[in-house]
C-alpha cells in the first residue's frame, strides 16, 4: 500500500519506519520538500521511503497518518490539501496538547469537543480514524515490548475504515486488543486520558506503560 505521513517528528518517523519495514511505500510530508529530518529519515528507512511536502504525502498515500503536533493539525491539513485527502482514510494520532505554560501541558480542546472531531469536520469527505494517541511511540509499533496484553482504541464514523485500520494495527503492528469506542466523538475520551497519561509519566519517570481494560 502507498501511505503518506504528515509530520517529521518521533511519532511520524516511528510509524513510517515500521510501515516501510512491513513492505509499504511511505512518503513523509513536511512544510516543504527537502526537509532535513525527512531526508535523514529516508536515508535511514531505506527502500520504500521517500519525502516531500504535506501535499505530496497526501496525494501519494492511499491511507494517510497524521502524526504532527496538535496545535498545527488543522493548518497542516490545509497545506496537505483537503481535495488530496478526499475519500481516503486519515489515521489521526494527534493530541490537543498546549505547552504554552510549560510542563505538564494542558488541553486546548476538552470535554464537549475533541481535536479528532475538529479534524473530521474540516475534512468531511475523508474517513478519520483516531487511534494510537494514548501511548508513547515505541509502544505504538511494538506493543509486545511491555511483555503482556494491553489495549489500544479506535474512534471513527466509518466502520469499514475502522476495520481496515484495526487490521493494520493487529496484523502489522502486533496489537492483540483493539477496542472500538464508537464514532469520532469518542475521541473526547482518549484525548482527555492524556491528562492522566502525563501524570503517570511523571509518577513512573518513563513512558513504558499502557492500560488494559478489565471486565467481568
Amino acid at each position: 500500500m502507498k501511505i503518506g505521513i504528515l509530520g517529521t517528528g518521533m511519532v511520524g518517523q516511528a510509524i513510517g519506519g515500521k510501515l516501510v519495514e512491513l513492505g509499504h511505500e511511505v512518503k513523509m510530508g513536511s512544510r516543504s520538500a527537502g526537509n532535513e529530518k525527512a531526508v535523514a529519515w529516508v536515508q535511514q528507512a531505506g527502500s520504500g521511503a521517500s519525502e516531500g511536502s504535506f501535499a505530496d504525502a497526501a496525494t501519494f498515500g492511499e491511507m494517510v497518518f497524521h502524526c504532527a503536533l496538535g496545535t498545527a493539525a488543522l493548518e497542516i491539513l490545509e497545506a496537505a490539501g483537503h481535495d488530496n485527502l478526499k475519500g481516503k482514510i486519515l489515521v489521526d494520532l494527534t493530541n490537543p496538547l498546549d505547552f504554552s505554560k510549560g510542563m505538564p501541558p494542558s488541553l486546548f480542546v476538552f470535554g464537549t469537543d475533541s481535536l479528532g472531531e475538529r479534524i473530521q469536520a474540516a475534512i468531511p469527505e475523508t474517513k478519520v480514524v483516531k487511534t494510537l494517541n494514548t501511548i508513547a511511540n515505541p509502544i505504538m509499533i511494538n506493543p509486545q515490548s511491555l511483555g503482556q496484553d494491553h489495549d489500544v482504541f479506535v474512534s471513527g464514523n466509518d466502520p469499514e475504515a475502522k476495520a481496515q485500520v484495526t487490521n493494520l494495527l493487529k496484523e502489522g503492528f502486533g496489537w492483540s486488543n483493539v477496542v472500538d469506542l464508537g464514532d469520532i466523538s469518542t475521541s473526547r475520551g482518549t484525548e482527555a486520558y492524556l491528562l492522566m497519561w502525563l501524570r503517570l509519566w511523571q509518577a513512573f519517570g518513563d513512558t513504558n506503560f499502557n492500560i488494559k481494560i478489565v471486565r467481568q
